[in-house]
């Protein structure tokens, strides 16, 4: 089925706020969802049925930098900041998004009221599974990886809370898809839908290559927002298993 763009907005609002800042997802699991870092926020999104309307708020000293340079900005984006309301933790800007050109304004909108705060993983050591997950950053790896097994059971603890796992609840080894995958079990669901079409391996398909795969991305859901998703168990529970999401 194909994406609509509002689809394709929240996949990428996902993408680039995961890759580019170490900020807490805080949900209320119904139309809000927050990050934050440190006590402040950094975005609210709220969650409608045909867009998204993305909240952020500008103090004082982010005005007058604003203000100097709202000429780099849209007109439509500069007509919004002028009607938000100003209240006394300062202005609020509310921008509604339906499709990926509203979002590149937005995105350098967030990129100006906070610099990213992420530090991505070296590309030069990672080790890619068929589908472009980074088996050197993966729980189930057993393969030559930088990674330090003392950060392998840190993941392995940040996923089975992520994902309510029991403590007991062995992780299944894997050598990567290249070598046999984790022994004893099927392939992987994206290996399953390579081999229906007749490919040998995800890389081999026009929507893994053009983005447009559904099963390599993870957009903008308030079923599993129901509370607070911390940054790091976003770095290890799921960053790595989401493709050109974070250090690909």
């Amino acid at each position: 089925m194909k994406k609509t763009q509002l689809q394709k907005a929240s996949e990428e609002t996902m993408r680039f706020m995961r890759g580019k800042y170490l900020a807490d997802e805080i949900g209320d699991g119904k139309d809000t969802l927050r990050f934050r870092r440190s006590g402040k926020t950094i975005l609210t999104i709220y969650i409608r049925d045909d867009h998204y309307v993305f909240l952020l708020i500008f103090g004082k000293a982010e005005r007058e930098k604003f203000e100097a340079i709202r000429h780099e900005f849209s007109r439509s984006i500069q007509q919004l900041y002028d009607n938000a309301q100003t209240y006394h933790d300062g202005k609020w800007v509310h921008i509604p998004v339906v499709d990926l050109e509203t979002l590149e304004d937005v995105k350098r909108l967030i990129i100006f009221k906070k610099k990213p705060n992420r530090k991505p993983f070296p590309k030069e050591k990672a080790i890619y599974a068929h589908c472009g997950h980074r088996c050197d950053l993966c729980i189930h790896y057993v393969g030559e990886t930088w990674v330090s097994p003392e950060i392998i059971e840190e993941a392995k603890r940040r996923i089975k809370a992520l994902y309510g796992q029991k403590d007991d609840e062995a992780v299944p080894p894997c050598k990567g898809c290249s070598h046999g995958g984790i022994s004893g079990l099927h392939d992987c669901v994206q290996m399953e839908c390579a081999r229906t079409q007749g490919l040998s391996k995800c890389s081999d398909c026009k929507k893994h290559n053009s983005h447009t795969c559904q099963k390599q991305t993870v957009g903008i859901n308030p079923e599993i927002h129901t509370g607070t998703i911390t940054a790091e168990d976003v770095t290890w529970g799921i960053l790595p298993y989401v493709p050109n999401q974070y250090g690909n």
